[in-house]
């Protein structure tokens, strides 16, 4: 009896296919973590991004299905395929790595946190005055070890009190009290995890630039090369004008120090002979 083919439906193949004719079209592919992406924002971000980047979303298998059937078309492929973890999806550009995460890492929204999600920083509460007058919020701070006061008729923190610190799972009580100070430490948004290109994968740490900073330190080192080129007198076409300049003042100097009478530099050296001579002139006083 032959062996019976497990069926594929028809969606599937078409999913497969979709991801396939994406991974040829596009030269910049990316990894997103879903994992704690709200649908809405989902939505509201892909429509927002749509003319810069294409979000594709499939069965982590049926996108190993889509590389395995490309990859000897895209050499390197296979470096992308150990990326696809928890809840994937894939993103497809035609921009540049750096400036599609840039974009991205832009579009991100503050958000109140909630329990069990991981504080990204220490959150704290600052001392001084707050929105919330006597009554039983008073209570609940006190309850939670917060030292506060009256101070004008408003209830007043008196020293900084940590919430929970960088790296503190966060617990029912901190998030509600983060949410009643109004303070929202967690950011909402497409969290690119990778990107590939030309054979290469490129993971956030390295896509993470400042883009000031980056252009600040291109025009020091600018600078800086200028300065060594014109202090060691080599020529380039940025800096021979300066060059020149340079070197006819001190062409200039040299004359002038060694009394050569030129007719550039004849009045100079008039010039410092007569003072030298008013200066002997008042040493002898004639």
């Amino acid at each position: 009896m032959a062996e019976r083919k497990p069926h594929i439906s028809t969606e599937k193949k078409e999913s497969v296919a979709k991801v396939a004719k994406l991974l040829k079209e596009y030269p910049v592919v990316g990894i997103i973590d879903m994992s704690t992406l709200p649908g809405a924002q989902l939505q509201k971000m892909r429509k927002s991004l749509a003319a810069k980047m294409k979000i594709c979303m499939a069965k982590k298998r049926l996108m190993k299905v889509a590389m395995e059937s490309v990859k000897k078309e895209i050499p390197g492929l296979e470096k992308l395929e150990a990326h696809l973890t928890g809840i994937p999806a894939l993103l497809f550009t035609k921009e540049s790595p750096f400036r599609i995460f840039n974009t991205i890492k832009k579009s991100k929204t503050s958000a109140f946190a909630k329990p069990g999600q991981v504080a990204p920083m220490d959150l704290i509460l600052p001392a001084g005055p707050t929105p919330f007058g006597p009554g039983p919020v008073m209570g609940e701070l006190g309850a939670l070890g917060i030292k506060c006061g009256i101070e004008g008729g408003k209830i007043a923190i008196k020293i900084d009190f940590v919430a929970a610190r960088k790296g503190d799972v966060i617990k029912d009580k901190t998030a509600s009290l983060l949410s009643k100070f109004n303070i929202k430490p967690m950011e909402v948004g497409l969290n690119v995890t990778v990107i590939f290109e030309k054979g290469e994968i490129l993971a956030a740490d390295v896509l993470d630039i400042d883009e000031q900073k980056y252009a600040d330190n291109i025009s020091k080192a600018a600078s800086w090369a200028f300065s060594l080129s014109v202090e060691i007198a080599y020529p380039t076409k940025s800096n021979i004008n300066t060059l020149i300049a340079k070197a006819f003042r001190g062409a200039k100097a040299v004359g002038i120090e060694g009394g050569v009478l030129e007719k550039e530099i004849v009045g100079d050296v008039l010039a410092k002979v007569n003072a030298q001579a008013s200066v002997l002139k008042k040493e002898l006083n004639i």
